[in-house]
This record gives C-alpha cells, sequence and structure tokens, in this order.
C-alpha cells in the first residue's frame, strides 16, 4: 500500500492512521523502573535502573480530537511512540525520563497488538526529594 501525500497510512476501516518513521522519533527516552531497598539502619534508599533507551516521538497534551477523546485526558498530559521492545515488559510501574524531566506512565499500549509499537500516556512529574 503506498502512503498518502499527508504522511498517514490508510487502514482496513478506511480511517487514516499516522505512520512512525525514524524521522518523527526525534526524542531520545529512557525507560526506567525504580526499587526501594531497606540499609541496615532501616532508612529506604531508592535505585534507579534504565530498563532501555530508545528514540521515540512525543506529543504534548493540546487541544486535538485525539486529547479530547482519550479517557485518561485530565491524567496525561504527554504521549510517547515508540518501537516494540522484545523481552521488556513495561507496564504503569515504569517510567520514562529525558534528561533530568521525569514521566510516569499512566497507560501503555501495543499498538494493535502486533508487537511493532508502544503508545504510552504519561504524566510529567516535578522533582522532589526522596
Amino acid at each position: 500500500r503506498k502512503g498518502l501525500k499527508d504522511g498517514k497510512q490508510p487502514s482496513k476501516a478506511g480511517k487514516r492512521v499516522e505512520s512512525m518513521s525514524l524521522g518523527k522519533m526525534q526524542t531520545t527516552i529512557a525507560i526506567c523502573t525504580r526499587a526501594k531497598t531497606i540499609d541496615a539502619d532501616g532508612f529506604p534508599s531508592y535505585t534507579e535502573t534504565t530498563l532501555a533507551t530508545v528514540r521515540a516521538y512525543m506529543e504534548e497534551k493540546n487541544m486535538s480530537e485525539k486529547w479530547r477523546s482519550s479517557s485518561v485526558f485530565s491524567e496525561a498530559d504527554v504521549l510517547f511512540r515508540f518501537r516494540f521492545i522484545p523481552n521488556l515488559t513495561l507496564t504503569t510501574a515504569n517510567y520514562i525520563k529525558i534528561g533530568t524531566d521525569r514521566f510516569d506512565i499512566t497507560s501503555v499500549e501495543n499498538v494493535r497488538q502486533r508487537k511493532m509499537y508502544y503508545e504510552v500516556l504519561a504524566k510529567h512529574m516535578e522533582e522532589s526529594d526522596g
């Protein structure tokens, strides 16, 4: 199938879907997890582990139809799309980092269940101590 002039691909249902190309994935993100451990004195400490570093498409919340119809519209403020990562289970317990900015994942979708792309909705979090 050939793409349309606006960079979108026709789907089987006749709806247009945005194609994902490396040119659109311009943001490098780190997918991380945070583990809490208790030291010998009983104080908690946190260890951050980077599970993967990938390029992603990033879209901040706006008033487009896509965002208005989203069920997590009031909670999420950023959308990420990136290629599927084999042997990685991505959940809402993980988070995304871009430099020093942290985004807590509110929703993870394996787009069309084809193991090609993830679509992640996330909320930008303010950094705090502890």
